[in-house]
C-alpha cells in the first residue's frame, strides 16, 4: 500500500488570535520579562537570601536570553529590602604614611566627616595665623629673642672686659672677632710699635691673646646650644599658642564623634601633627621653583584630607553595581600616581575604589567571559572572596615586578553577593577544572532557552507589549502578535514551544516597527512582521543563494526526478552566524562481494566526524543482523557524500545511507524526487533529527526552481512532526498537493516510500515475502555467500 503524505495541518501550528481580546498591545499592561524562567528566578532569589559565605550565583544561559535583564530586575527589587551599607574612608597614618588607615561610618556620615575635616583645616588656616599675629605672641617672642641676645652680649662683654684688663681690645670684624694689643692709653699697638717692645712684654701680650682666644672659642661653642635652646623655647611658645587655637576646634569634633574610637584616635594624631607642623599654617616668604615642589610641599594640608572612597549617603538601600570591564584594577581598586622629578609618587588621597568597594554591602554583577579574559582578574576575585576582605595591591607589586615602595592600605571587610553570568560551557569548565569554584559559587541559576507554548501565548503577548513600550516601538496588532509568536516557535525549532531569546524577539520587533513606519502604519501589522523576517533572511542568504545556484546550473548534481540505483538525496543543515538553511546532498553507495566491511569514504579521508562514523557502524550492524544472522556476511560496501569538500558530522544521514546501500544490494532504484533525513538505530527504528524545518525548505526550494511536479517531497522521522513550523509557501504547496511530507518510523517504511515496493516481512519459515524488497536484499547476500563458497572450494 502506497505511503500517504502527512496532512498539511501538521506542517504549521498557527496562533489562535481569538484568545487576544485587545485592539493592539498598548492596551496590555507592562510586566516583568520573566517568562518561562521560574527555575532561574527561584535560584537567584535563593542565592540572594542565603546570608552565608560562598552562596554566590552563576547564571547559566547563552547571550541574548534576557538573563541580565532578569538579574537586574530581581536584584534591584531585593536590594530595596536591605539597608544602605556603611561609608568607608582612607585617612593618613601619621606614624606610617605608607599604610593608610580605613575608617567605617554609618551611611552618609563619611561625607559629613570629610566636610568636617575640610572645615577644621579652613578654620585653623585662619585661626592659627591670627593667633601668631597678636601683640601678646609678638611680645613673648621678642622677650625670648631679647633674652638670648642679652645673654650672648653679656658673655661677649665679660670677655671684652677681661681682654681690656690685659691691655687687649676685642673687636668685631666682618669675618668674626679679633684681638688687638693696646698701650696704657688704649692706643692700638701697630706692628712697628709692637716690635719695639721687649721680648718679655711681647710674650706677655701673645700669651694673653692665646688665653682670650681659647675663652672665645669656648664661648662661641656655647652660642649654637643657646640658639637651640632659644629655638625650643620659641617652638614651645608656638605649640602653646597653636594649642589654644587648635584644641577648641578639635574638641568640638571629638564630642561629635565620641562614639567612634577610630575617629577619636585619628583626631588625636591630627592634633599632634598640627602642633608639630604649625609653621605650615603660617604664611612665609620662602620661594621655591614650582617644579622643585613635591605635592606635599605644594599643599601641606593634604595630609589632613579624608579620602572618601565609598559614600552611600545618596541611597537608602543596598547598592547594585554592574561592572562592564572587570579587570584587576577595576575590581580591586588602584592607586593613582603623580610625576615628580622623574619618578611617580602616590599617597592615601590617590587611592581609588574598585567595583568590590562600590558594591560592598550589596550586589556585584558582571560577565564571566569578560572576567576570564582579563589577566589575573579571576585569581584576584577568588582571593578576595576567600579572605573576606578587600586588600588593594597593585598588580606589579603582587607579581613582584617592581621593587619601588608603594602603599599598603588597611584592608576593608567584604560583605557582598556576587552574581556572574555566562554560557553554560564556561560554568561546566570552571566546575570541572577549578577546584575552588564550587566553594565560591554554590548557586547555579540555569536559564531556559524556551517555554511551553500552550497556555503561554497571552503572557508572551504581554512580554511583546512590554518590550514595545520600553523601547518606544509602535504597538502590535493581534495578528502581528500571532506572527511573532509563530516566529518564536520557529526559532526554537519546536511547534510546541516559544523562544525566550529576548534579543532575537526585540530585534524582530524593532525591524517590524521600521517597516510599519515605512508603510505609514500606526500599529505594527502582520505584514510588517513578515517583511521584517523576509528582509533579514535576504540580508543573510548570499551563501545559500550561491549554493542553490550551483545546483540549478548543474554544477552540483542533485536529481529531482527519475529513479536511480544506489543514489539518494540526503539533507543536511548549515549554520552561518544567525542564519541556518538546508542543503541537499547526493549520497551514493556501491556493493560487492567482500568480508562484511562498510567503507566510509568520508572517514577514510578524515572528512567525517566521530558521530557520523558511529552512524555508519550502526547501519552496518543492522544489515548484518537482519539479512545475515545465520550466514556469513559476505558484502563489501562503500559510502560517500558526492561533491562534498568539507567536514561531515552528525548521524542525521544514517537512514539515507542505509537505504542507499540496500538499494545497491537489491539493485532496486530509488525515487530521486524524494529527499530523506533521519538517524537509525540497530533495530531499524528511525530517530528524530535537528533542523527539520530548514531541511524540508532547502529541498523544496530546489524542487520549486526546477518545477514542482506533485511527486516531490521529503521523508522525515515521525517523531519530528511536533517540531514542524514550515514556511507558508511550503505549507501552501503541500495543501495544493504539489509537494509532500512523508513520516516514517522504521527503515521499511522509508524503503516503501523510496521504491514504491512492499519491504516485506519474514514468514513463519523465516524467509521474506517473495518479490519484496527485503527478499531481494537477502537473495543478493546469499549469492555473495555462494561466491564465497566457490572461492573457498577452489582454494582447497
Amino acid at each position: 500500500m502506497k505511503k500517504q503524505a502527512l496532512n498539511p495541518d501538521f506542517l504549521y501550528k498557527p496562533c489562535n488570535i481569538e484568545n487576544f481580546h485587545f485592539k493592539d498591545t498598548s492596551e496590555l499592561e507592562n510586566i516583568d520579562i520573566f517568562l518561562g524562567q521560574d527555575r532561574a528566578i527561584d535560584s537567584i532569589q535563593f542565592g540572594m537570601r542565603v546570608d552565608q559565605r560562598g552562596y554566590n550565583i552563576f547564571a547559566l544561559a547563552p547571550s541574548g536570553t534576557g538573563k541580565l535583564t532578569t538579574i537586574l530586575q530581581l536584584v534591584k527589587h531585593e536590594s530595596q529590602q536591605r539597608p544602605a551599607p556603611p561609608d568607608w574612608c582612607y585617612i593618613n597614618n601619621f606614624k606610617e604614611p605608607a599604610k593608610p588607615q580605613a575608617i567605617k561610618f554609618f551611611s552618609g556620615k563619611g561625607k559629613e566627616f570629610q566636610e568636617d575635616m575640610e572645615e577644621l583645616i579652613d578654620e585653623l588656616s585662619v585661626a592659627i595665623p591670627a593667633a601668631f599675629d597678636g601683640d601678646e605672641y609678638r611680645s613673648k617672642t621678642e622677650e625670648i629673642e631679647e633674652e638670648y641676645r642679652q645673654r650672648e652680649a653679656k658673655e661677649i662683654e665679660k670677655l671684652r672686659e677681661e681682654a681690656i684688663n690685659s691691655h687687649i681690645i676685642l673687636a668685631e670684624t666682618p669675618t668674626g672677632y679679633a684681638f688687638t694689643p693696646v698701650d696704657d692709653e688704649n692706643n692700638t699697638l701697630g706692628p712697628d710699635k709692637f716690635n719695639k717692645l721687649d721680648k718679655a712684654e711681647q710674650q706677655k701680650y701673645k700669651q694673653s691673646i692665646v688665653d682670650l682666644q681659647q675663652n672665645l672659642q669656648k664661648l662661641l661653642k656655647k652660642f649654637p646650644l643657646w640658639r637651640k635652646e632659644n629655638k625650643r623655647k620659641l617652638q614651645k611658645l608656638n605649640r602653646e599658642v597653636a594649642a589654644l587655637a587648635v584644641n577648641h576646634s578639635i574638641e568640638e569634633l571629638k564630642n561629635k564623634y565620641a562614639q567612634q574610637l577610630e575617629v577619636l584616635s585619628y583626631l588625636e594624631d591630627v592634633n599632634s601633627d598640627i602642633l608639630q607642623h604649625v609653621r605650615d599654617f603660617i604664611p612665609h616668604r620662602e620661594q621655591t621653583l614650582p617644579f622643585m615642589e613635591s605635592p606635599q610641599e605644594a599643599n601641606p594640608f593634604k595630609r589632613y584630607q579624608v579620602n572618601l572612597i565609598i559614600s552611600n549617603g545618596e541611597g537608602s538601600s543596598a547598592p547594585v553595581v554592574q561592572e562592564d570591564h572587570p579587570n584587576y584594577g577595576n575590581l580591586l581598586g588602584h592607586f593613582d600616581h603623580q610625576a615628580f622629578m622623574g619618578t611617580l609618587i602616590t599617597d592615601f588621597t590617590m587611592i581609588k575604589p574598585g567595583a568590590l568597594h562600590r558594591a560592598n554591602g550589596g550586589y556585584l554583577i558582571f560577565d564571566a567571559r569578560k572576567l576570564l579574559m582579563q589577566p589575573y582578574a579571576w585569581e584576584c576575585l577568588k582571593r578576595v572572596l576567600q579572605a573576606g576582605e578587600i586588600r588593594i595591591e597593585s598588580l606589579e607589586r603582587s607579581l613582584s615586578l617592581t621593587s619601588s615602595s608603594s602603599l599598603e592600605p588597611e584592608p576593608i571587610p567584604l560583605n557582598i553577593k556576587l552574581i556572574i553570568y555566562g554560557d553554560r560551557l564556561i560554568y561546566y569548565l570552571l566546575s570541572q577544572y577549578d577546584p575552588e569554584f564550587q566553594d565560591l559559587f554554590k548557586v547555579a541559576a540555569d536559564f531556559d532557552d524556551s517555554v511551553k507554548r500552550d497556555n503561554n501565548e497571552l503572557e508572551y503577548a504581554r512580554v511583546l507589549a512590554t518590550i514595545a513600550s520600553r523601547d518606544q516601538l509602535s504597538p502590535l496588532s493581534p495578528q502581528a502578535v500571532a506572527r511573532v509568536i509563530e516566529q518564536g516557535a520557529r526559532l526554537t525549532g519546536d511547534a510546541e514551544k516559544l523562544s525566550t531569546h529576548l534579543r532575537s524577539i526585540k530585534d524582530l520587533l524593532t525591524e517590524s516597527d521600521y517597516w510599519a513606519k515605512y508603510h505609514g502604519h500606526d500599529i505594527i501589522a502582520s505584514s510588517d512582521v513578515e517583511q521584517a523576517i523576509e528582509q533579514k533572511v535576504h540580508r543573510l542568504d548570499r551563501i545559500r543563494e550561491k549554493m542553490y545556484e550551483n545546483i540549478h546550473r548543474g554544477t552540483v548534481l542533485i536529481d529531482t526526478e527519475n529513479k536511480v540505483v544506489g543514489q539518494i538525496n540526503a539533507l543536511s543543515v548549515l549554520q552561518l552566524g544567525e542564519f541556518m538553511f538546508g542543503q541537499p546532498s547526493r549520497i551514493t553507495a556501491t556493493t560487492r562481494f567482500g568480508n562484511g566491511k562498510v567503507v566510509d569514504i568520508e572517514k577514510e579521508t578524515k572528512l567525517g566526524g566521530a558521530i557520523h562514523s558511529k552512524g555508519v557502524l550502526i547501519l552496518s550492524s543492522f544489515i548484518s543482523s537482519r539479512y545475515a544472522r545465520n550466514t556469513p556476511f559476505s558484502m563489501a560496501a562503500s559510502l560517500v557524500f558526492e561533491q562534498s569538500y568539507g567536514h561531515i558530522e552528525g548521524d542525521s544521514a544514517s537512514l539515507a545511507e542505509l537505504c542507499v546501500i540496500l538499494s545497491s544490494l537489491a539493485e532496486i532504484p530509488l525515487r530521486q524526487e524524494l529527499a530523506i533525513t533521519g538517524s537509525v538505530n540497530q533495530l531499524g527504528q528511525v530517530q528524530p533529527i535537528g533542523g527539520v524545518n530548514e531541511k524540508i525548505e532547502g529541498f523544496f526550494d530546489i524542487c520549486k526552481e526546477k518545477g514542482l511536479t506533485g511527486t516531490q517531497g521529503v521523508i522525515i522521522p515521525a517523531s519530528n512532526v511536533k517540531y514542524l513550523m514550515l514556511r507558508w509557501d511550503v505549507v501552501h504547496a503541500a495543501k495544493a498537493k504539489q509537494f509532500n511530507i512523508y513520516t516514517v518510523e522504521t527503515v521499511d517504511e522509508a524503503l516503501q516510500c523510496l521504491t514504491d515496493m512492499e519491504p516485506g516481512i519474514r514468514n513463519d519459515d523465516g524467509s521474506f515475502a517473495e518479490d519484496s524488497f527485503n527478499a531481494k536484499v537477502e537473495a543478493q547476500l546469499l549469492s555473495f555467500n555462494t561466491i564465497r563458497k566457490q572461492f573457498m572450494a577452489a582454494d582447497k
